[in-house]
Order: C-alpha cells, then structure tokens, then sequence
C-alpha cells in the first residue's frame, strides 16, 4: 500500500511540475526576483535610518548632558567663591554622575556610528547588486522574448503552431466542400442531359433540340463569315461599283460581238 502511495504522490507531482513550468513566465519569474531584491534594499535603507536616528538622539543627550556638566562646574566654582564649601562639593558629585552618564553615551554613540557605517556600506553593495540584476533581467527578457517571438514566426511558417493549423483545418474543409459541391453539381447536369432527371422549371432542353440549337448555330456563324468575306472582297463605293459594273457589260458584249463577226468555217464538199 505504501508503495503505491509513493508512486501516486510521485505521479502527482510530476504532473503539478510540468503544469507550473507550462504556465511559468521567465519574465515574471524575473521580475518578481528584482521585486523582492527591492523591497529587501529598502529594509537595509530603513535600517540605516533608524540607527542614524538612534544616533543622533545620543548626540542630543550627550550634548545635555555636557552642559549640565559644564553649569554644575560653574555653580561649583560659585559656591567656593562664596565660601559655600559643602554646596561646591555637591555640584561636584553630581557633575561626576553626569560624567558617568556622559561616558556610557559617547560608547553608545561609537557603536551605534560603527553599525550605522556597516549598514551604509551593505546597502551601497546590495544596491550594486540590484543595479547589476536589473541590467541582466531586462537583457534575459529582451532575449526571451526575441527568441518566444522568432519560434512563433517559424511555427507559422511551418504551420505547426495552433493557429495556423485551425486555419489549415479550415482551409481543408473549404476545399472539401467547394469539390463536393462541384461534384453534385457536374452529376446533377449529367443526369440533367441523359434525361435521368426531370427539370421541373422546364427551361431544360431534351438532346435533339440541343444538338439543332447547335447545328443552326454554326450555320448562322458560316453565313455571317461568308457575308464578311463578301463585303472585304467587293468595291468600297457605289461608284466603283458602277463602273465596274459598266465595264464588265462592255466586256462582255465585245466578246460576243467578236464572236459573231469571226468568219464561220463552210463546210466543203468534195466532188467525187
């Protein structure tokens, strides 16, 4: 049973891994990276701020903090001018306290400006790093693309992609039906002419009147040939007509005249 657990759990993940590699975008991938590697520079920047901030608020304190010192010094130097022994010495003891406190601050204030330089330099380098990615994504992105676009293009021109394989389809069909329809058609007038077919709207013509439809139109043709040869071959005015009309009437009675005044050939008879 544990086996085929494993081997279920296995299949399950094969498929769940192919199906996040088909729908994951490098580019996306890309950009969610640089997002985060943002959002973590801004943190380092943040925390750059708040230790400079840190920072500066021991600044202030130490600087209170040194002119009590310096006003208790001053009351101290007072109260001995005006023989106040014991108010001079209590303005000493607490300008020690201060001192103290003074101290404890400035060692504060060293490490907290070490920490500041440590954070200010991480973040110079991690934006470098940033910088640096953002030129090598855009770059991977631009290449992506070019190459997604070019594989497009070459599938086209194959026509293995799925879109010019639907149109492929499509085209197929169109071509299917148009010959199926001409096929039906070609039968259909077929059937018309052997007269297997009756037309119902009565235009259609039996065979013996096609073929005298046909003989009468070639008839037609050769007269209208005829005719043309005619006019091509005839005088191009009336004129000409005319006269050669006249001269070929003179002609001919020149020829019969002749023939009349030749001597006629009297038969001879031999005496015997």
């Amino acid at each position: 049973m544990s086996g085929v657990m494993k081997r279920m759990g296995m299949i399950f993940r094969a498929k769940a891994n192919k199906a996040l590699d088909r729908a994951e975008d490098p580019r996306e991938t890309l950009d969610y990276s640089y997002q985060k590697q943002l959002e973590l520079l801004q943190k380092v920047r943040r925390g750059v701020a708040d230790v400079a901030t840190s920072r500066k608020r021991l600044e202030l304190q130490l600087n209170q903090l040194q002119s009590q010192s310096s006003k208790l010094e001053d009351q101290g130097r007072k109260a001995l001018a005006l023989g106040r022994e014991d108010l001079a010495r209590e303005a000493l003891s607490r300008r020690a306290a201060l001192q103290q406190q003074v101290t404890d601050l400035e060692t504060q204030h060293q490490t907290l400006q070490g920490e500041e330089e440590k954070l200010t330099l991480a973040a110079q380098r991690l934006q470098a790093k940033v910088d640096a990615f953002r030129t090598k994504k855009e770059t991977i992105k631009a290449t992506y693309t070019a190459a997604q676009a070019q594989t497009r293009i070459g599938e086209a021109f194959s026509g293995i992609s799925e879109e010019m394989g639907d149109v492929g389809m499509a085209i197929q069909r169109a071509e299917d039906k148009t010959a199926q329809l001409q096929a039906r058609a070609g039968a259909i007038d077929e059937l018309l002419a052997s007269g297997a077919l009756d037309d119902s709207s009565g235009l259609a013509k039996d065979d013996i009147q096609s073929e005298l439809d046909r003989l009468s139109g070639g008839t037609d043709v050769e007269l209208e040939l005829q005719r043309m040869k005619a006019e091509l071959a005839g005088p191009s005015s009336p004129q000409q007509a005319i006269e050669g009309g006249t001269g070929q009437t003179q002609s001919q009675d020149q020829s019969q005249s002749g023939a009349q005044d030749q001597p006629r050939d009297t038969p001879r008879f031999d005496k015997q």
